[in-house]
C-alpha cells in the first residue's frame, strides 16, 4: 500500500533532479551532527544516532549528505550501519578534500592520489559501488583546480561516482570548474539569516545545479520575541526552524536543505517544515527583516 505525505512528510517538498537523472526529495538530511563533539569521534549516544538516520527515511527524507571527514569516517559507517542495504530511491552524497588533526581543526587538502584513496575508503565504509554525489569539500589553493576535478572526473568514468558537486566556491570558482569537468552541484553557507551566497544560488538557478545550503535553520535575531518570525510562528502553528527552512524551500527550486540534527525529536521537528506553506506576504516579509 502506497505510504502517503503525512506519513512521509518530506515529500511535501517536492522533488529534484540532481544532475537530471538522479531524483531525491528536497528537504533531505546533513549528517555532520551524528559524530562526537568537534565532529570528531563517536557520538556520545550511538543508538540514537541510528534511530535519526532509519527515522530520516521513514518521514520520506531521500537524500543523506555526509562527509569523509566528519568523524572522519563516523558518520559514513553509522549510515551503512543504519540503512545498508540502501532503499532503491535513498541517495547518500558525501564529499573529500577537507583532512582533519582533532576535533573542529579542518584543512585542505586536494592532490589527486589522497582525492582518490578517499572516494575508494568512502565507497568501501557507506557499502556502496557508485557514490551518487561526489563533492569536493574545498578547493585547495595549493593544487591546480583541474588537477583536483581532473582526478574526481576520472572516478566518474570508472564508475565510481556519477556526479561531482563543489562546496563554498565563488561564481568565478564554478565557472573555472565547469570550464574543466560537469557539475551538479553546489553547496555553501546560506540560511535565511546569512545569505552571502545569494549570488552563487542566482548562478545556480540560471544553470539548473542543485544548490545545497548547509547550517540551513539558522534564524539570528530574527526569532527574537516580537520579531519577523515570531508572528508568523503563532499563526502557522511552526518553530522558527520550521520557517526557516519552509523559507528556504520556497525561495528555490534548485534548493535542497539538509538540517542536520542528533536528535529525533529535531528531527521530526525539521521534517515537518515541509508542510508549512509560507504565503506570499509573510515570505517578503521574512526576506526584507534579514
Amino acid at each position: 500500500m502506497a505510504t502517503n505525505i503525512s506519513e512521509q512528510p518530506a515529500k511535501a517538498s517536492g522533488t529534484y533532479r540532481i544532475g537530471g537523472d538522479v531524483t531525491v526529495n528536497r528537504l533531505g538530511y546533513g549528517a555532520m551532527q551524528i559524530t562526537g563533539p568537534g565532529v570528531w569521534g563517536d557520538p556520545k549516544d550511538p543508538a540514537e544516532a541510528v534511530r535519526v538516520l532509519r527515522r530520516a527515511v521513514e518521514l520520506g527524507v531521500t537524500f543523506i549528505d555526509t562527509a569523509d571527514s566528519y568523524g572522519p569516517f563516523v558518520s559514513e559507517l553509522l549510515i551503512r550501519e543504519a540503512l545498508h542495504p540502501y532503499a532503491d530511491d535513498l541517495v547518500i552524497a558525501t564529499k573529500a578534500g577537507l583532512t582533519r588533526s582533532g576535533p573542529g581543526d579542518w584543512r585542505p587538502v586536494g592532490r589527486p592520489e589522497y582525492l582518490r584513496q578517499q572516494c575508494e575508503l568512502s565507497l568501501r565504509h557507506l557499502g556502496l559501488d557508485t557514490i551518487p554525489l561526489y563533492q569536493l569539500h574545498r578547493i585547495d589553493s595549493k593544487v591546480p583546480l583541474a588537477d583536483q576535478l581532473g582526478e574526481l572526473a576520472l572516478l566518474r568514468q570508472e564508475g565510481k561516482i556519477r556526479h561531482i558537486g563543489l562546496s563554498e566556491v565563488s561564481v568565478a570558482q564554478i565557472e573555472e570548474s565547469r570550464a574543466i569537468t560537469t557539475i551538479a552541484s553546489v553547496q555553501n553557507l546560506y540560511n535565511l539569516a546569512n545569505r552571502s551566497a545569494e549570488d552563487v544560488l542566482e548562478y545556480c538557478e540560471r544553470n539548473d545545479l542543485a544548490f545545497i545550503p548547509w547550517f540551513p535553520i539558522a534564524t539570528g535575531e530574527l526569532a527574537r520575541p516580537g520579531g519577523p518570525l515570531d508572528a508568523i510562528s503563532t499563526a502557522h502553528g511552526a518553530s522558527p526552524a520550521q520557517l526557516a527552512l519552509a523559507w528556504l524551500l520556497r525561495r528555490s527550486p534548485v534548493m535542497l536543505p539538509i538540517p542536520g540534527t542528533s536528535s529525533v525529536a529535531h528531527l521530526e521537528e525539521n521534517v515537518g517544515a515541509a508542510d508549512v506553506r509560507l504565503t506570499d506576504d509573510e515570505f517578503e516579509s521574512l526576506a526584507k527583516a534579514s
